[in-house]
């Protein structure tokens, strides 16, 4: 087993495989700098336009409102019409909001646009399906950890300032956010052009019903519309936080109207899902057909924890050093910088140990690590050296991030037809968990929040003893009907 796993050479671009794995996590790196191109430039934005801190806030919100549902959407489509066509024409697509952002005279303009840009955070999500279609059982954790892990450093985005001073000018910014906007278009054609959904020869298994997942029994059908509400409880509350009171973006009436729309999609949602199961679970399915959802349900909460908490503390975690050690933003900055670099090396390390130890022992053994080290940032003080806090920071990050790495080796394991859905509703609790933790900061000190994040963790560790080893094989009919066995461990 140990050779075997050696074989993925990451360097050896003649194999089809690795340049399609490169070929992907650029394709996510390019989504995340179009997505948060703003976020370097914010001091620029906030100059043009004299925002104040609570625009900013609410600019940071809508960034990341619509990434809940959008991917959810798009893990859909891309089991419907293959990653290739979903992934080059979202990243085509993506570039039009963009440059309208960058083209941007009003606050109200800025805002439109940007929870647009939302939509384009859901690219993580096709890629989840097209590396599964491309790598075997032992290699898939490793293979998406490099995906997740290299193509999520775009948030950094950290050459756009540098690219707006050469540009020049008091507009400098809107040509470095144009030039994300170019990229993403030429490098959705590039997508286009040379990836393929599968390799040669190979079948592409699609769901017979693409609008909601497929489930096997009736109790994972209540089971599943359970797991809905969170979702939807998450966008009520950017509503909330974005309304009067709060953020005041607007007023009750329009708070009132976006939460009437909120609820009327959800009840679309729980409809499509009864529709979809209901047939299918009154005729039976078969036993080969078969899966446990609380595999998902599982990975959910998991993904909540992990990539959830990772975006609340990296939002957090300069004004935290700040405040603590009395630094300056630049080198607060830079130095909480550090817990979205360990993505470089911390989400192929989960998958990697996935592949060799197993999924369900890596995962729980990662979220054991996660629970103390949120356990251990909460007890830094002002009395700590700063270098002791910044290495606390950096263990924790490097849990947070394998154990990310962890949940989506496992995920293309569980039913390979639904790996796009799947990978939508585990990847938008991830985005919903960031939402819940932020909220709880606003009510309590960051050691109380940093407690918080931890109790979640061992809550969530509590649940994945239920998780279950994959084993032996998905069972999967091909475009023939012929059933096809796909190995999972």
């Amino acid at each position: 087993m140990a050779a075997q796993h050696a074989r993925l050479n990451l360097l050896n671009l003649s194999e089809p495989r690795i340049r399609l794995l490169h070929l992907s996590w650029m394709a996510f790196f390019v989504s995340f700098v179009v997505w948060f191109s703003h976020a370097p430039l914010m001091g620029d934005l906030r100059q043009a336009f004299d925002l104040t801190s609570e625009q900013i806030k609410a600019l940071l919100i809508l960034n990341v409102a619509l990434t809940i549902p959008a991917r959810v959407v798009i893990g859909s489509l891309v089991d419907r019409f293959g990653p290739r066509r979903v992934f080059g024409w979202l990243l085509i697509i993506a570039a039009l909001p963009c440059w309208a952002f960058a083209l941007a005279n009003t606050y109200e303009q800025l805002a439109v646009t940007r929870l647009l840009l939302g939509f384009v955070g859901a690219g993580f999500v096709v890629g989840i399906r097209l590396i599964s279609e491309w790598f075997p059982a032992r290699e898939v954790g490793l293979a998406e950890g490099v995906y997740g892990g290299w193509g999520n450093f775009g948030a950094a985005a950290m050459s756009l300032p540098t690219l707006a001073l050469l540009l020049g000018g008091d507009n400098g910014w809107r040509g470095a956010i144009a030039c994300t906007g170019a990229l993403s278009c030429v490098y959705g054609v590039i997508f286009l052009w040379r990836a393929r959904n599968t390799p040669a020869g190979a079948s592409y298994f699609r769901p017979k019903k693409a609008s909601a997942l497929e489930v096997s029994s009736r109790r994972d059908l209540f089971f599943y519309m359970a797991m809905c509400v969170p979702l939807y409880s998450a966008l009520l509350v950017i509503v909330w936080r974005l309304g009067p009171g709060q953020l005041s973006l607007y007023g009750l009436n329009a708070q009132l109207a976006l939460a009437a729309v909120i609820l009327s999609l959800a009840m679309v949602q729980l409809w499509q899902i009864w529709r979809v199961n209901h047939a299918r679970l009154r005729h039976g399915v078969p036993e080969h057909d078969r899966y446990q959802f609380r595999q998902v349900a599982i990975l959910n909460l998991a993904y909540m924890v992990t990539f959830g908490s990772e975006l609340a503390v990296v939002s957090m975690l300069p004004l935290f050093f700040i405040d603590t050690f009395e630094l300056s933003a630049v080198t607060a900055g830079l130095l909480a910088s550090g817990f979205a670099f360990m993505n470089l090396v911390a989400r192929p390390g989960g998958g990697w140990l996935s592949d060799r130890f197993g999924r369900k022992r890596s995962l729980a053994l990662l979220l054991c690590g996660l629970m103390l080290g949120y356990g251990l940032m909460s007890q830094i003080g002002s009395g700590w050296p700063l270098a002791l806090a910044v290495i606390a920071t950096m263990l924790c990050s490097f849990f947070v991030q394998a154990g990310e790495g962890a949940v989506f080796a496992t995920v293309p394991l569980i039913k390979r037809r639904l790996t796009g859905q799947i990978a939508g509703m585990v990847g938008a609790y991830g985005n919903a968990g960031a939402v819940c933790f932020l909220t709880v900061l606003t009510f309590v000190e960051p050691s109380v929040f940093f407690l918080v994040i931890a109790g979640f963790a061992a809550v969530t560790l509590a649940t994945v003893q239920w998780l279950d080893e994959p084993r032996g094989h998905i069972a999967e009919v091909d475009e023939n009907g012929q059933v096809q066995l796909i190995e999972v461990n």
